[in-house]
Formats: structure tokens, sequence, C-alpha cells
């Protein structure tokens, strides 16, 4: 059976076991995920899983309850309407109950690449070696990873959808001396991710990294690479841009309000790349322009909070909704257009990706020419490779800690000087990208993957005027 048939064929046993009146939606998900994954320079694991998930969620007599199965003959799906039912006959009554998604159109997915979607462990170590190899003697570590995804919904309104997706992405990193550099990206098609390329900006960046001097803490210009950005917009979309958090009031959102620099768009779009064309409610996925020029004008909703609000499903049904609230997965700062950025002007870099003549980082560790341009423009500020470790310290203001790593550098009239020790910071993410802080973005974004497979954040490079540097690495 399809993944459709198994959906319709549970919409049939609810009816048949709870009676017309019951209200069922249910998402059946094939997932084939895979990855080479290398440490000290040598692929130590090739694994692989497969599997088809059935979600049901039941609705009858007033009483909400949901429940999943992996047994699709018709004894294993009958026992999960069973259970489900028996669920929802112990939980308390659902006054919000949102209802089922009428049935609409649902656009085409994103491109799918069958190569990717069927890749073999030959081709995700062909581009392992190419990052090793051009990692030029430095210790590697880090994986290749190639997914598959298809699915299907049907609920009893006689709703239904169907789709399918691939996605590759390579995470790596290099290290001398106790240095590390990094570079990963995702992409749509495994042909697009270049082991070379990768390995040898990862190497470049670990020898520049060596031999770090140490800052005293302090607000800093700063230059953001592409991975620290994925932070940024991780933060926003989950504890920001949730539908759920805005209407509790635990979210800094204010639709209709200049919050953020005008050169700052962002869009949460699942088609552009990874992602199955309808949620898990069934409603169809769309892009949803979240900040337009610097103005907040959406947040995501599923069903329940949308409606908790006044307003329409944007699509992000996900099954931690109801607790955690509706999540955008696949957010992008949409990159600067030619000419001035946010009224600043966009200095011109090189083309050549190498950042400077006569700086550590001459060798081409810079990430590429919109970095440097950036750069360029900095009297005296840090170029920031990538955050981790980050947790919310105040939800409201989004004030976020967290740490530096895998390279920190201090630029002097645009040349990057030295290596610098990594620092803690304390932040206010829409602070920090507010009116007049964002000096320029770049114009070539960078997709970068998440732990949760499925998302991913896109941005270009991106220049604020200041950044909250609140300890060094000696406390």
């Amino acid at each position: 059976m399809t993944e459709l048939d198994i959906a319709g064929q549970v919409v049939e046993l609810v009816r048949q076991l709870a009676g017309p009146d019951a209200q069922a939606e249910v998402t059946v998900t094939r997932a084939d995920l895979a990855l080479t994954r290398f440490a000290n320079s040598f692929i130590h694991q090739n694994m692989a899983e497969s599997g088809t998930a059935v979600r049901l969620r039941l609705h009858v007599d007033g009483r909400t309850a949901a429940g999943t199965g992996s047994l699709l003959d018709s004894d294993g799906l009958t026992a999960l309407v069973e259970r489900t039912l028996a669920a929802a006959r112990l939980v308390p009554a659902d006054p919000a109950w949102p209802g089922l998604t009428t049935p609409a159109p649902v656009p085409p997915g994103a491109v799918f690449d069958e190569a990717t979607a069927y890749a073999t462990p030959d081709e995700r170590a062909a581009r392992v070696r190419a990052f090793v190899d051009a990692a030029g003697g430095l210790e590697t570590a880090g994986y290749c990873r190639t997914a598959y995804r298809s699915g299907a919904f049907a609920n009893s309104a006689g709703h239904s959808a169907a789709g399918r997706t691939a996605e590759a992405a390579m995470d790596g990193i290099a290290r001398t001396g106790g240095a590390d550099g990094v570079a990963r990206r995702c992409a749509n098609r495994l042909g697009e991710l270049d082991g070379a390329m990768l390995g040898a900006r990862a190497a470049a960046k670990a020898r520049a990294a060596t031999d770090p001097v140490e800052l005293p803490p302090g607000r800093y210009e700063v230059v953001l690479e592409p991975a620290a950005v994925a932070d940024l917009l991780q933060n926003l979309a989950w504890f920001g841009f949730n539908g759920k958090r805005h209407t509790e009031r635990q979210s800094f959102a204010e639709l209709g309000a200049a919050q953020f620099d005008p050169s700052v768009t962002l869009v949460d779009d699942p088609l552009h790349a990874s992602a199955l064309p309808y949620d898990l409610e069934g409603t169809p996925r769309r892009a949803l322009t979240l900040v337009d020029a610097g103005t907040t004008t959406a947040v995501a909703h599923d069903r329940r909070s949308g409606g908790e609000a006044g307003a329409a499903s944007t699509g992000h049904g996900t099954p931690e909704g109801a607790t955690f609230g509706p999540l955008p997965h696949n957010l992008r700062l949409l990159p600067a257009a030619t000419g001035a950025i946010g009224g600043h002007p966009t200095p011109v870099g090189p083309t050549t990706g190498s950042a400077t003549t006569d700086g550590v980082l001459a060798d081409g560790a810079l990430a590429d020419a919109d970095t440097a341009a950036l750069v360029a423009g900095v009297r005296r500020g840090l170029l920031v490779s990538d955050f981790w470790y980050t947790r919310v310290l105040d939800p409201k203001r989004l004030v976020i800690t967290g740490l530096t790593r895998n390279g920190v550098w201090l630029v002097e009239d645009g040349v990057p000087t030295r290596a610098v020790r990594d620092f803690r910071f304390t932040e206010s993410y829409p602070r920090a990208l507010g009116p007049g802080r964002v000096l320029g973005l770049g114009r070539q974004p960078v997709r970068q993957p998440d732990r949760v497979d499925g998302s991913w954040w896109e941005a270009p490079p991106l220049r604020l005027t200041a950044w909250n540097f609140t300890g060094g690495a000696s406390g």
C-alpha cells in the first residue's frame, strides 16, 4: 500500500470503531536516513535506518487523543485506532479543539532528487575522502548524510495530501594545535556538496586560529558567518515567531512594529527545500514572511494556536505543537540586494574568497567574498565563525547566553590580524538586529543543517554594530 492508502484505511477504521461523528486525522511518513560519520580522518561508522510511522489524532465526544504506530498490517492499524480511542475516553474534555482541515489544494513540494534519495555509502564516502584530502594532513571529523521522506495525510473531513522530499548535508571540522575550523552545508542534491571545498575551508580556518590571544569582555562590532547566524535564526524562530508563545505574551514579537533593521527580511519557506508540502494537520504549506524590511508581520500558527489568536493556521502543525507551540523550521534571512543595505553602503570585497593580502586569513580561510566584503568595512571588531551551547535567559526579550567556537579573529582596519580565544556572550537577539544595528548583509546565503531532521537555516554573513561579550576564556 502507498502511504495515502494507509492513511485512508486508518480513517475508515475510525469510522467503523468510533462512529461517524468521530473526527480523525492521520499522517503516514516514511523516512530513509543514512549517515557516514568520520573521526581521526577515517570513516568509522556507516548507518542507515528506514521506517514508516503512522500518527492518528482522534477527537470524539469532546475529547482529543493521539497515538502512533509502525505496524502497517490490518491488525496493527486496528490496534492503533483502538488504543487511541481508549485514550480519548480517559483524557479531559478539549473545548479548544480547532476542528479538521477542510479539503484544499496542496502545492507541489520542494525539488526532489532521486540520486540523493537513493545515495549509496560509496557516494557519501567519496565526499568524506575529498574533505579529508583537502585538509592537508590535519585531523578531521564530521559526517555526510542523506535523507529521503515520503508521506501522506488524510482526515475524516475528506482532505488528503501527499509528497516526497530529499536532502543532503555535510558538517566537518579540521583541527591543528588545539584550534578547530568548521565548514558545513546542506542542499537539495548530494551533488551540490563539494567535500574538497568544505575540507579546504575548514583546514584553512583551523590553521589561522592557532595561538589565539585573549581579549577583555565588552561590546564589539562583529561579522557573523552563516554558521553563527543560523543560531540567531533558530532561536528567533522557536521563541519569538512561535504563535503559542505570542498568544501567551511570552514572545518579543509585536505585529506591525518596526522591531528590526530595515535590511532584515525573514521568511519561513519550507517549500524552498527539504520539506513536505503539508503539515501534521494537513494544512498546505507556503512561504510565510515573518519580518518584512524590519517590520514584524506574522508569527507561525497551527490550527489550535491560530484559533486562540483569531487567525488561520500558517501550516506549522507539529507533534510538539500542543505543548511547545508551532515552530518555523525553515527560516531564511534574505540576502542583501545590490547597493545600499539598511541605509549603509555595502563595501565591495574581493571575489576570490580571500580576506586580505596581509592578515592571518590571507590563505583563504575567510569563508567567501561576501564575508570578506563585510570584514573590509570593520575598523575594529571581531569575526565570529560559530555559536554553540546557547541557552535562553529571558524568553520575553530573547536574551541568550552562549559560547563562540571554531574560530574568532580580531579585525583591525578591515584586516583579520589575530586569532582570539573563545568568548561567552549574553545578548538579546532581537536587539542585536534592531533598527540601525545591522551594518551589512552578504548577497550569497548558505543553508546550514540543523540537528533536527528536515530543519535548516539559510543566511548570508551578517555585520552588526555590537555584540555583548560577557566573559573570556579565563571566566
